[in-house]
């Protein structure tokens, strides 16, 4: 790795390699995603920050948010708030025998639960990152039964109009059972939110003339999206279809 400038960079590298909670370059975004759908009060994960060489955030749940800690490394030593330790082990024994974090806002939070970097995926869709406290098992088999509520996906699709039947593009997320859909990327507050548990298909769709279309059939109607290649199409339909299929083996 080459995040470090001093003499020390082999020895942070490899202090760094050893920690199973050390998630790299995850962004604050994704890293709140995980813990919110994955974790627990108390999960966290060791990530790398924006602020340079040396920088690092350590991302906590603490029930219903994720808290932001800045974790610096300087002259062979790890800096956090008004406390110094030599390395990352020290840093956790202390927090081990004076658990509580304190944030801006006050709120106390207690490190529980390292969240590992390393998580089995199901092989169904090697570019969707379907995050699961399971530790073996390669198939979407093998999924723990709350697993629909890890999956998440999110991007650009194009949606025909439900009167006019034009075509307009909006950003879809997925996560848990909800697929929702945006004017754009910017906006805060969805145009819709469909549930997938009343959803009883989703498959390639042919009927329209365009291509990597796909269909979401619900009983009141059925939805048209088209995606920028039939990858992304293939992703959606196979992240929507294990979810309808959890949701069935649930009921």
């Amino acid at each position: 790795m080459s995040f470090y400038s001093d003499a020390s960079n082999d020895d942070l590298s490899d202090e760094l390699e050893t920690l199973g909670w050390y998630h790299y370059d995850l962004s604050r975004h994704a890293a709140e995603a995980l813990l919110m759908s994955n974790g627990v009060d108390g999960s966290y994960l060791l990530r790398n920050s924006n602020n340079g060489p040396g920088c690092f955030a350590l991302s906590v749940r603490a029930k219903d948010s994720v808290k932001h800690f800045h974790v610096t490394r300087r002259d062979n030593v790890y800096r956090f708030g008004f406390n110094e330790f030599p390395n990352l082990h020290d840093f956790l024994r202390h927090f081990a025998n004076q658990p509580l974090l304190g944030s801006d806002a006050g709120t106390l939070m207690v490190l529980k639960s390292p969240y590992p970097w390393r998580v089995e995926e199901p092989s169904i869709y090697e570019s969707v990152r379907v995050h699961t406290a399971i530790q073996t098992g390669r198939t979407k088999d093998d999924l723990v039964p709350t697993a629909p509520s890890l999956g998440t996906k999110e991007g650009y699709l194009v949606k025909q109009g439900a009167f006019v039947r034009s075509w307009k593009q909006r950003w879809f997320t997925l996560h848990r059972y909800e697929l929702k859909y945006f004017k754009d990327k910017m906006c805060e507050e969805p145009i819709r939110t469909l549930d997938l548990r009343s959803c009883t298909a989703v498959q390639f769709d042919y009927s329209q003339d365009k291509v990597n279309c796909f269909c979401l059939v619900f009983p009141e109607r059925t939805f048209y999206l088209c995606a920028k290649s039939g990858v992304e199409a293939d992703e959606w339909i196979k992240i929507l279809q294990w979810k309808l299929s959890q949701i069935r083996k649930g009921r």
